[in-house]
């Protein structure tokens, strides 16, 4: 339900994109992102901190297209959010020596700490590339081939990458699982 919910405001601009154009569909972006997080503080009692910056991602770059009507700057904005991403998990990691990957998800999953780091850096290092694709595509494409890799590639392209550190990191959950369910034998 959350991943539905995730990706509610991304398919309602291509929805409106489709049928009114990129100033529409930027609107309809705001207003959805803003009713994405309205409904999870409401159904959890909590927003999370990456709904937060999406939020005043999809504003500032989509208020800017709005007031300037110039697309450019909702282009940038998945580039932006992609970065802002990446660059904390580096940060965290190189600066305050926290793996935040690891402080998220560490209740859903049991991994050795060398995993841990693989993922930070993979998933930084995932982030930056998507920028750079984005920016490539929305500068050397019209707006709706934009439009339709801002769906259908950047989506494909987050499963295969989720699909393929699921691979990898499967090597370990066996292992965290064992350690956590194994009683400890020390005297």
């Amino acid at each position: 339900m959350k991943l539905l919910l995730d990706f509610f405001p991304i398919v309602l601009f291509f929805g409106a994109f489709k049928l009114w154009g990129i100033f529409v569909a930027t609107s309809v972006a705001i207003v959805a992102t803003l009713l994405q997080l309205g409904w999870m503080r409401y159904r959890t009692g909590r927003t999370e901190p990456m709904q937060w910056l999406s939020l005043g991602v999809i504003v500032v770059f989509g208020g800017a297209t709005l007031v300037a009507q110039d697309e450019t700057f909702i282009k940038w904005k998945p580039t932006v959010l992609y970065w802002a991403m990446g660059g904390a998990l580096l940060v965290g990691q190189v600066f305050f020596r926290r793996n935040w990957l690891q402080s998220l998800m560490k209740s859903q999953m049991a991994l050795p700490d060398h995993a841990w780091l693989v993922m930070l850096w993979s998933w930084s290092g995932f982030f930056a590339i998507m920028g750079v694709i984005n920016l490539w595509v929305a500068y050397h494409f019209d707006t709706d081939t934009w439009v339709n890799f801002k769906l259908f590639g950047g989506m494909g392209l987050m499963l295969v990458f989720v699909l393929l550190q699921a691979i990898y990191l499967g090597r370990f959950m066996d292992k965290g699982e064992e350690e956590q369910t194994t009683p400890d034998t020390k005297p």
